[in-house]
């Protein structure tokens, strides 16, 4: 994947903007690959624990986390193997079912799939762009179904705005807020469901003020889409924050100031009944003190612009790292 956003990465971040239930990633994607057919990969592991199941969906972060996952898990003692399913709306009730055990995903996104599952398609919104109350209300639509959410860390994908290096230079752009005081109109080249989402055209005019002129519709964050906004055909471009081919294209992410996103933090989540063992929360939680924003960014540029497998991205994160004793 060269960042032209397979389905299960589009739909997670358009299903962010939306905050609504899945639609076209996450960053909840439509058709897919079921699960008996998903690829396995498997991992020994030191004798005396459990096999755990640890699910990925197709695009290469989730690969590269759920491998990450797999190391971290394996250095405690436990047998992995990592199952590989396209869409959310397969892997989610797997893991309910405890067909799958683990699964890398973003507070956000999960809190509003579980939200609409559980409420319907018109339920008002529980995410917002404070991590620790997103997280709570994950929790509270996970745990009756038996999962078991473990804290989120500071590395987050969610949607992002990205102008040229020369736009921003010229312009005085770093942050959001700064292009609405520019008063520089722009088109922007993000999905055709960006004028009714509240995260993306109607929230760039009424948070910011920003005057955008029309929507290029474009697949959200792919190479066609950040191949206008370099032409100047475009001037703004949608994708996510850890978009690792935004400096081949001279772009670079405006900081989203004002928290229009919400908080799609990274976080483990679990069958609580398979996989609720402190053991592996613990193991899981080391993650969360040094994985960042950037981490994530170029673990995706390693993989999808050096053409590196994501097996080996991960185990060289976690040597790194010193997250794993070998």
């Amino acid at each position: 994947m060269t960042r032209t956003l397979r389905r299960a990465r589009t739909a997670r971040a358009l299903l962010a903007t939306a905050g609504a239930a899945t639609l076209a990633v996450g960053l909840a994607a439509c058709g897919g690959n079921s699960l008996e057919k998903s690829k396995d990969s498997e991992g020994s592991a030191k004798p005396g624990q459990g096999s755990l199941v640890i699910g990925s969906a197709s695009f290469t972060e989730s690969k590269v986390l759920a491998e990450i996952y797999a190391g971290l898990l394996k250095d405690a003692g436990y047998s992995t193997s990592i199952k590989t399913v396209d869409a959310r709306e397969l892997y989610e009730p797997a893991l309910e079912k405890g067909q799958i055990d683990v699964v890398p995903e973003y507070a956000a996104t999960l809190a509003e799939f579980l939200n609409k599952k559980q409420n319907g398609k018109d339920a008002p919104a529980v995410a917002s762009a404070d991590a620790d109350a997103t997280v709570k209300a994950l929790r509270k639509l996970a745990e009756p179904r038996g999962l078991k959410v473990l804290d989120a860390g500071g590395a987050v994908d969610q949607n992002a705005f990205a102008v040229t290096s020369d736009f921003a230079q010229k312009h005085g752009l770093k942050t959001l807020s700064d292009l609405g005081k520019s008063k520089e109109k722009v088109k922007l080249a993000a999905g055709d469901e960006c004028p009714q989402r509240p995260f993306c055209q109607p929230g760039l005019e009424k948070t910011y003020g920003i005057d955008v002129t029309g929507i290029d519709p474009l697949e959200v964050g792919s190479t066609q889409a950040k191949q206008a906004v370099k032409a100047g055909k475009d001037q703004l471009l949608l994708t996510t924050t850890t978009d690792a081919t935004l400096e081949q294209f001279g772009l670079v992410l405006l900081q989203d100031d004002k928290k229009l996103q919400n908080s799609d933090n990274v976080l483990p989540v679990m069958n609580a009944k398979k996989a609720g063992d402190q053991k592996i929360a613990d193991a899981l939680a080391k993650l969360n003190k040094v994985l960042t924003t950037a981490d994530l960014t170029e673990l995706n540029k390693k993989v999808d612009a050096q053409r590196l497998k994501p097996a080996d991205v991960a185990a060289a994160y976690l040597k790194d790292k010193g997250l794993v004793s070998k």
